[in-house]
């Protein structure tokens, strides 16, 4: 299996324009598909620079609701209007950081090859999407300042709009957009759904945040690494974890934790 990161919030390839979003495309035996799109037309130019082929693509995976993972959706569509594009309805709703608006355009609801799901889905064979993950052992800390509308008011979001997408082939691959909902208790679900461990995980652990940690903060990151290290699973990570979790989680994973940058390929 091949994956490309189109899009990261740090620069890993000089032909490679980066923004904080996310965005993975991947070929599978079955599949070329993209997880997330970014937050703007950035990643298809990035796709053109790495001799990707976007048109090809036939399945487009949406993580949750919020425009850096969305932003690219509209232009991709206009390249590509055979992909079929999942995402859970509740993807629609209005989401904030503070009082601005993070949510994806609503345009996206509109496309005819949108699939709105309401929970876990079965793809085919190979690609499976689920949600509904409520454990909230070690919750990122920074999600508090995230909300949602509900009944006219902006109550804490509880990311129910979150879906990761599972690749079962010679090696078992969980992604996700943010880990909004914990990693651990995403891997927890997994165990649950499939009875077992992925071999490999790409995602970020939303552990970013622009001002210093406070010591509750850096104990819930080390220990969030105590456990994956643990685990006898790769981790891929970026975007939303942030380089300062990952000098305080590397050090602790070593091998087992892999920062990711705009640009990068990997084979799996």
């Amino acid at each position: 299996m091949k994956s490309v990161v189109l899009m990261e919030d740090s620069c890993g390839n000089t032909q490679c324009e980066y923004e904080h979003g996310l965005s993975i495309y991947i070929e599978t035996k079955k599949h070329k598909l993209l997880m997330d799109t970014g937050a703007s037309e950035k990643t298809l130019h990035n796709a053109q620079k790495l001799g990707i082929n976007l048109a090809e693509v036939d399945t487009v995976i949406l993580s949750h609701g919020h425009y850096d993972h969305s932003g690219g959706i509209l232009a991709f569509s206009k390249i590509n209007q055979n992909a079929v594009i999942y995402m859970q309805k509740t993807a629609l709703g209005d989401y904030f950081h503070g009082e601005r608006y993070i949510g994806i355009d609503k345009r996206i609801s509109e496309l005819p090859n949108i699939k709105l799901l309401e929970g876990d889905f079965q793809i085919d064979e190979e690609l499976s999407l689920f949600t509904n993950i409520v454990g909230r052992k070690f919750w990122p800390q920074s999600n508090f300042v995230l909300s949602m509308m509900e009944k006219e008011q902006q109550v804490q979001d509880e990311f129910r709009h979150e879906q990761c997408l599972v690749i079962q082939g010679k090696k078992k691959i969980l992604l996700s957009g943010c880990a909004h909902n914990g990693i651990l208790n995403i891997l927890d679900k997994y165990q649950q759904n499939y009875g077992e461990y992925p071999d490999i995980v790409l995602s970020g652990f939303h552990m970013m945040k622009k001002t210093d940690y406070t010591e509750q903060e850096k104990y819930l990151i080390c220990q969030t690494a105590e456990h994956l290290c643990k685990k006898n699973i790769l981790f891929y990570t970026g975007h939303c974890t942030g380089q300062k979790a990952i000098d305080i989680m590397k050090p602790i994973m070593k091998q087992k934790l892999i920062p990711i940058h705009c640009g990068m390929e990997f084979v799996f």
